[in-house]
């Protein structure tokens, strides 16, 4: 790293650049000012030189700093992407579960008024609360849209099959609210709000799955019948 800053420092200025820019400091104000802005500039390029060689410490301890700045930048906006894909990908996955459990279309329904009532509700808020953003890019930081639509589906896991499939939901819920406070898009309060509108749209609205029990068949025997009975229940 010395050798590099110091490779840095030799390129912007040589040892001549600096005598002549030393020289033409006390005749600056006879020349022209394209001259003047010319010597000017080899004057602070002798002056990066010389510091460079008197504190070759100081560019060695900035460089990573810049380099590490802008590797927390790039996994800061990886996180704010994989949240947005985990956001889009819970409504999904919670609709394959209620398919899978004897296609129980009755919670595919109400897993979709769920989602469409919080994230509505939310973006609603969005319009009438005008709360800047942390990054300071507008006026529609609460609540967070991204994570109402993680969390209603995350609630609805939960109050219809049991907290079984609720947990590892809202542990994918939380990954999106934090990525959203992470990315400076919301504050923390944003996604907690967005989290209490959809546990309190699913309380309403979502109902305990129950098995399908309207047809049952089985056989009984005593000492004077034996048999197989069907039912139906209407």
């Amino acid at each position: 790293m010395v050798e590099i800053a110091r490779s840095i420092a030799f390129d912007l200025a040589t040892s001549q650049q600096r005598t002549r820019a030393m020289s033409g400091k006390t005749d600056l104000a006879r020349q022209t000012p394209i001259h003047q802005e010319t010597a000017w500039e080899e004057l602070r390029e002798a002056r990066l030189l010389a510091s460079s060689k008197k504190f070759p410490g100081l560019i060695v301890a900035v460089l990573p700093m810049l380099v590490g700045t802008g590797a927390a930048a790039a996994t800061s906006s990886k996180i704010e992407t994989a949240g947005q894909a985990v956001a889009i990908s819970l409504p999904l996955v919670a609709g394959g579960i209620s398919l899978l459990h004897d296609d129980d279309w009755d919670g595919v329904a109400e897993l979709s008024a769920s989602t469409v009532l919080t994230v509505g509700t939310s973006y609603l808020l969005t319009k009438l609360v005008h709360e800047r953003r942390p990054d300071h890019s507008d006026f529609h930081s609460f609540p967070s849209n991204t994570a109402a639509l993680a969390y209603a589906p995350a609630d609805y896991l939960w109050a219809r099959y049991g907290w079984e499939y609720g947990v590892p939901a809202y542990l994918a819920a939380s990954f999106v609210g934090f990525s959203r406070v992470d990315a400076k898009r919301h504050h923390w309060y944003d996604v907690a709000a967005s989290s209490a509108i959809a546990f309190g749209v699913n309380y309403a609205i979502v109902t305990r799955y129950h098995a399908n029990n309207r047809y049952s068949l089985y056989a009984s025997a005593d000492p004077t019948f034996t048999g197989v009975h069907f039912a139906m229940n209407w």
